[in-house]
């Protein structure tokens, strides 16, 4: 509450009996009486015996680049009004009940959102430190290709800001794993951005000192860039479609990076392009090769941790 106010939002709590915790929120005003909200949940484990689970990077360093977005469009009014809303209840064992903040909130909420931007594991560097800056300044971005435009609008911003590269997945390429999940059961077109799981995920060692601070300030001005241009963007409708070329174009571009450095790359590069012809006019893999999709991702993100 205090950030909030600090940052020029006038902050209230939505309570939640399902946890006893609280929502923070804040609405900035627009010109229109519909919504982008953009979203990060401000909870972690807390205490585990005698271990202090920290959640510096799962998942207060989103929360940071929340407060700065609000505070860079505090006073903005063109477009629609932005929901900031920080979501308790996100961690276990309130994940995907109904005492979860978010889902609370989408089952309360009166105003009209179009547009919802979930951050989570925002605040490393992806990789190691002897890993290039094209792949350690990655930002993942999850669902642009389930709403209309949104594909073209990440795509013309992926660089726009120095120290960060917003790189496209598929939605479906991990399961939900964050409070996008809400939004997303409800229909209402999302994106989801991270860096994924680092090797310190859920463990007492994420703590302040692991963090990419100059990634982390790159993230908050390049949302900032995206939240004003979507406030002001043709109205967009949640979709089913699904467009694995990016994704593959992507993890291609990461491991061409990476091939100087480990012999492994050159086998990914290997099931990227195997994986890339069987693809159909639309960009898509048959069904039965999504799951080799889902499991090359996960072999990456190990790879890196």
């Amino acid at each position: 509450m205090e950030a909030f106010r600090d940052a020029g939002l006038d902050p209230y709590e939505q309570r939640l009996p399902g946890c006893g915790g609280a929502n923070v929120l804040a609405k900035i005003r627009g010109d229109s009486k519909r919504y982008v909200l953009v979203g990060a949940h401000f909870d972690h484990l807390g205490v585990i015996g005698r271990d202090v689970f920290w959640g510096a990077d799962d998942n207060a360093a989103a929360v940071a680049v929340l407060v700065e977005v609000g505070r860079a469009i505090a006073n903005e009014r063109e477009g629609r009004g932005v929901i900031i809303a920080a979501f308790d209840a996100e961690e276990p064992p309130h994940y995907l009940t109904g005492a979860m903040g978010s889902r609370e909130f989408v089952r309360a909420n009166r105003d009209p959102i179009d547009f919802m931007v979930c951050m989570d594991l925002v605040g490393h560097r992806l990789g190691p430190a002897e890993v290039p800056d094209e792949v350690g300044a990655s930002l993942f971005a999850l669902g642009a290709e389930r709403s209309t435009g949104t594909t073209e609008l990440l795509s013309s911003l992926r660089r726009a800001e120095p120290g960060v590269v917003v790189r496209a997945a598929d939605a479906e390429i991990v399961p939900p794993l964050s409070d996008y999940e809400a939004f997303w059961q409800h229909r209402i077109p999302f994106l989801f951005l991270s860096a994924g799981r680092s090797r310190i995920y859920h463990t007492p060692e994420d703590t302040p000192d692991k963090l990419d601070y100059a990634k982390i300030a790159a993230t908050a001005r390049w949302l900032t860039r995206f939240v004003r241009v979507t406030r002001t963007r043709e109205p967009t409708e949640l979709t089913n479609a699904r467009y694995d070329v990016a994704t593959l174009d992507e993890l291609r571009e990461l491991l061409v990076a990476l091939a100087p450095l480990s012999p492994d790359a050159e086998l990914g590069l290997h099931h990227v392009a195997q994986l890339r012809a069987s693809c159909d006019r639309d960009g898509n893999l048959p069904v039965r090769q999504r799951d080799a999709l889902a499991q090359l991702v996960g072999m990456i993100e190990a790879g890196l941790q």
